[in-house]
């Protein structure tokens, strides 16, 4: 069943040329450089560490690493955070 909602939201989002953000909860990450990086649309965070951010997404979830974090705004499904980003990666978890 979760699958043939996927499906119809992803046909939605390119048949109506919706963005697949809205439609599909997708996160919506925008990064400046290394330095900063705004997530949104995330599902709350898991862990948080000078070295490392993981957040729950609707699949799965994102972590971020790297050295000196900093938390800059946490709202229920948006994060700003501060510091020297290495390395992001999606976690596919099913």
């Amino acid at each position: 069943m979760a699958q043939w909602r996927q499906k119809i939201k992803s046909w939605m989002s390119h048949s109506l040329e919706l963005p697949a953000d809205v439609v599909m909860d997708l996160p919506r990450i925008t990064m400046i450089g290394h330095l900063h990086i705004y997530i949104e649309n995330h599902r709350g965070v898991k862990t948080f560490s000078n070295q490392e951010l993981r957040l729950n997404l609707e699949q799965g979830e994102l972590l971020i690493s790297g050295n000196h974090f900093v938390l800059k705004t946490i709202l229920p499904e948006e994060i700003l955070l501060e510091g020297t980003i290495s390395d992001v990666r999606y976690i596919n978890i099913s």
